[in-house]
Order: structure tokens, then sequence, then C-alpha cells
């Protein structure tokens, strides 16, 4: 079981968030890897809980010193990325790491790892149906959802680089296909 990791991917709305917690709920070998961003905390966050923040400057120098298995730069100045010392964390617990992360890390990480890790992909039924769930939310303008909806449009190509798609349209149906699925896979 040591050193097996579960990759989700998705585009915004698509339901991954409400998946992984409910993952976490039914098996108690799962820890959730925080990512380390160059971004501000927002609200009530802490470092260490939801992000590690770290500022520009020293998030090019983890670059530099090879400490992430993935970053990018998503907005100027703005990085997102996994550390490596998070994996290990998680490892010497004897936990299962489970990564929310973009395609792009996503399929970086099925790299290295290969037959370690599970990479599933979760599909909105539709654009329709991601730009609906979207706007329900009522968390972001009209603008913010439609490049959301551009994004997702492009982070669906991706969707054949995983080892599993697993279309979200219906929620209870899919928490236990989600379940089954990983299920297997740690007791493989």
């Amino acid at each position: 079981m040591k050193e097996k990791m579960i990759i989700f991917s998705a585009p915004s709305g698509s339901g991954k968030s409400t998946l992984i917690n409910y993952l976490m709920e039914q098996f108690n070998c799962f820890e959730f890897s925080i990512s380390a961003t160059s971004r501000s905390p927002r609200g009530e966050e802490k470092n260490g809980v939801e992000y590690y923040f770290l500022s520009a400057d020293e998030f090019k120098q983890k670059i530099k010193e090879d400490a992430f298995l993935e970053w990018e730069e998503v907005y100027t100045d703005k990085y997102y990325g996994t550390l490596k010392s998070e994996v290990s964390r998680i490892n010497e617990k004897g936990n299962i790491v489970i990564f929310d992360v973009d395609v792009a890390g996503g399929c970086n990480i099925k790299k290295m790892y290969g037959d370690k890790a599970l990479s599933i992909f979760i599909m909105p039924p539709s654009i329709a149906t991601l730009k609906e769930r979207l706007i329900n939310r009522g968390t972001d303008t009209m603008e913010v959802i439609n490049d959301r909806v551009n994004k997702a449009s492009y982070e669906m190509t991706f969707s054949d680089k995983f080892d599993r798609i697993v279309v979200n349209d219906n929620l209870e149906h899919t928490k236990g296909l989600i379940k089954k699925i990983v299920k297997e896979f740690v007791e493989k």
C-alpha cells in the first residue's frame, strides 16, 4: 500500500473536490497533498492547511532546487506546484497521497510514478452542464465562468492521458464508481 498515489484532474465545476472529500471520508489511509502557491492567502486560508504560501522569489528558488514534482506559472508570478517533500511527508506516515492537480500536473506525476499512481480524470457530462453548474455555484462572474468553460474544453483534450475517465453525470452513482475504482487500485 505504501507509496501509492491517486491523481485527480478535472475542469472546474466537474465535482472533483466533492469526490475527493467523499473518498477521504471512506478511506482512512488517504491524505491530501497540500499544494504550494505564490499567491496570497484568501479569506481564512492558513499556511500548511489549504496551501503552502511562498513568495514568488521563494517559489522560483525551490524550482531551481528541483524541489517540485510539478509546477506551473498560471499567471505572471502566480505559481502553483507540488513539493516533493509533501509526498515524502505523507508516505513516511504510511498514507496514500491524493492529488488535486491540473491536467499537465496530473500527466507529469503519472509519468514519474507509473503504476504506483492511479490517474483519474473527472469529466463533466457536457460543456453546457458544466457552465450551468458554475453559474449555479454563484461564486464567479460571467466573465470568469466563460474563461473556466473555455479552459475546460482545453483540459478535456487531455482526458485520454489518464488511467480512468469518469463522467460525473449523477453524483451518487459517480461516488460509488470512484470508490470501487480506488479500492481495486489500493488493494492490488
